[in-house]
């Protein structure tokens, strides 16, 4: 067991227990529900967004990767709360049995579709203040294109969240190959107005390590 004392202790001790906890999914995050729907998420992540609703008050959220809806539903509850936002949550899968809830619409396709995209752009364009959340696909080339379909919808000050960049060794899954990580490397090599925000990362676990990005 590492010495937190030690130089680089703490690190060595948040990426153990970043893997333990990962690595017990079936116990943890795959077994985490917000309202009876399955979320999926890491709940330090998801009282991360609630901060960032509540900071930025955003007219629109588009949510990359809806699976069983309970992030979506996560994120319209706090949208009551804070009584402003909609939640535009895109999928490959159409799954009628996810929670229904005024603030939600559901759109089923590619998130990097030119169908989708053009529509989620024409939603935006009449929202004051975007946040944009990608996780669905986490192969590199995937968020890649998640990245350069829809970076233009952020407002400054708000934000792109690239969850799971923790794959491919950061720490966990080191066979995973190129992903989120990755992909957030290259992007952030081309767009300067957007910066990686760690103060985000407070509680030590998070799933998006180096994926809270917010535009300058």
């Amino acid at each position: 067991m590492p010495d937190e004392q030690e130089p680089g202790g703490a690190t060595r001790i948040v990426e153990q227990f970043h893997r333990l906890y990962y690595e017990s999914e079936a116990q943890t995050w795959k077994n985490t529900f917000f309202l009876g729907v399955r979320t999926a998420k890491c709940p330090l992540d998801l009282w991360i967004y609630q901060e960032l609703l509540f900071d930025l008050r955003p007219d629109l959220v588009v949510e990359c990767g809806t699976a069983w809806g309970g992030s979506a539903l996560y994120l319209a509850t706090i949208c009551d709360l804070v009584d402003t936002g909609r939640i535009v949550t895109i999928d490959v899968a159409d799954d009628p049995g996810r929670p229904q809830h005024p603030r939600i619409t559901y759109v089923h396709g590619s998130s990097t579709s030119d169908e989708v995209v053009a529509m989620v752009h024409h939603e935006a364009a009449s929202a004051g203040s975007v946040l944009v959340l990608l996780d669905s696909d986490h192969s590199c080339e995937h968020v890649a294109g998640e990245l350069a379909a829809y970076a233009s919808l952020v407002t400054p000050g708000s934000y792109l969240v690239v969850e799971d960049t923790n794959v491919n060794g950061h720490p966990v899954l080191p066979e995973f190959g190129p992903g989120p990580w990755e992909a957030v490397d290259g992007f952030l090599a081309t767009h300067p107005e957007f910066v990686v925000d760690d103060e985000r990362e407070k509680f030590f676990l998070t799933f998006n390590p180096r994926g809270f990005l917010r535009r300058r």
